[in-house]
């Protein structure tokens, strides 16, 4: 499991991938293209930023919905 997280304006976001569950459909690279992307050799998920912009937030957690077999969570603290 790869963890990551930022702090940004009081919050702090942290993404977690559990990459072993990672199935290749890339549904997280549409949704979020500037913080996830997809490795070459066997599709599985990259995360481009580790520290992604707030602007970048909503995306996250949209890739996070999207993704088929739940491999992206985004916690979020105030």
């Amino acid at each position: 499991m790869c963890i990551t997280s930022q702090q940004a304006e009081g919050n702090t976001v942290k993404i977690e991938i559990d990459e072993e569950k990672c199935c290749g459909a890339g549904q997280c690279v549409m949704a979020a293209p500037e913080v996830f992307d997809q490795r070459e050799e066997d599709g599985l998920v990259l995360v481009l930023d580790a520290a992604p912009p707030q602007s970048q937030y909503e995306a996250v957690r949209q890739a996070a919905k999207l993704c088929p077999t739940a491999v992206i969570r985004v916690a979020e603290d105030d």
